[in-house]
């Protein structure tokens, strides 16, 4: 998943005296960021380093990474005047990261890159809330009460983030993944009506690319059967649901990724053991299963668990 490189000492090192965002523009460092828990643990696909305002930054919006909070936006956008004030990314904005994955490609030969993107609602939800979130209260209240200005919203941060996958693509990713990190805050039928055709869109982006594409989301195990029809390829499914019960939401015909609990990384060898059995045991059902954890890798977790889980699950 996102963040596999964060418990790392050598993670630190590297970031040391450098800012969030300054990092992910940095085409050398997001590089040897997104190369180190390939080198360290030994999986089967690097994970683009970046993160979800990155095109947001790009396309002008005044957004910085506070420490211990999150993403918090300069100016929050809340009224149909501040959704009309923002402007298409440039092209030549993608430069960098187009750079940083060319690097990370030449070095890992045959491993596959994921490139990653956060999906239209949650980028939407920074945007309005102006910060993290746990509900949504204000993105939630403009999504009812002015439809108009909610669909101009997505459909601007579909195109910024359908923009920066593409880029990642051409230049290299094997696969990129839309993450929706508070598509749980709603309804299905929410979800449905008026927020799936954003996400669809941001998919649409890479048309005409033969490009594999994961869908993640937290909190969406009401909405699974849904993510197929948006262009998923493959649904990433959280701690929450086991996988033979998303399996069966999805009538048994969709691959799933997952999903080892974060919080059990922190667990004795042989309860974390057992649950990974489990939870492979589970996705067995599936057409196909790429393991992995249900959400982020917490930064406080040990790297020589991770290890231990990559050379468990090839055994």
């Amino acid at each position: 998943m996102r963040q596999a490189g964060r418990s790392l000492p050598e993670y630190r090192e590297s970031r040391a005296g450098t800012e969030m965002l300054d990092a992910c523009l940095d085409p050398a460092l997001a590089a040897e960021i997104t190369l180190q828990p390939v080198r360290r643990h030994g999986v089967d696909a690097a994970v683009f380093f970046s993160d979800i305002v990155v095109p947001v930054l790009l396309a002008g919006v005044g957004v910085k990474i506070v420490p211990g909070r999150g993403p918090v936006l300069d100016e929050p956008v809340r009224t149909a005047s501040d959704v009309l004030k923002l402007r298409p990314i440039d092209p030549a904005a993608l430069d960098p990261i187009r750079e940083a994955v060319r690097i990370v490609v030449a070095e890992l030969g045959s491993t596959p890159l994921v490139g990653f993107g956060g999906a239209p609602y949650t980028l939407a939800s920074y945007l309005v809330e102006g910060g993290p979130s746990k509900e949504q209260l204000r993105t939630r209240a403009l999504m009812r009460t002015d439809p108009h200005t909610w669909a101009t919203l997505l459909n601007w941060c579909a195109d910024v983030t359908g923009a920066f996958l593409r880029a990642q693509v051409e230049a290299g990713a094997s696969v990129v993944q839309l993450f929706d990190s508070w598509a749980g805050s709603l309804s299905r039928s929410d979800y449905q009506r008026r927020v799936s055709p954003h996400s669809r869109r941001a998919f649409d982006a890479l048309r005409g690319l033969d490009v594999p594409r994961i869908h993640f989301g937290l909190g969406m195990g009401e909405m699974l059967d849904l993510l197929p029809g948006i262009g998923a390829d493959v649904v990433g499914i959280d701690w929450r649901l086991p996988l033979d019960v998303a399996n069966e939401r999805l009538g048994g015909r969709v691959p799933l990724q997952g999903n080892i609990d974060p919080a059990l990384l922190q667990a004795p060898w042989h309860v974390l053991a057992a649950h990974i059995e489990d939870v492979v045991d589970r996705g067995a059902a599936a057409p196909a299963h790429i393991v992995n954890l249900g959400h982020g890798v917490p930064p406080e977790t040990d790297p020589t668990v991770l290890t231990r889980i990559v050379e468990f699950v090839h055994a």
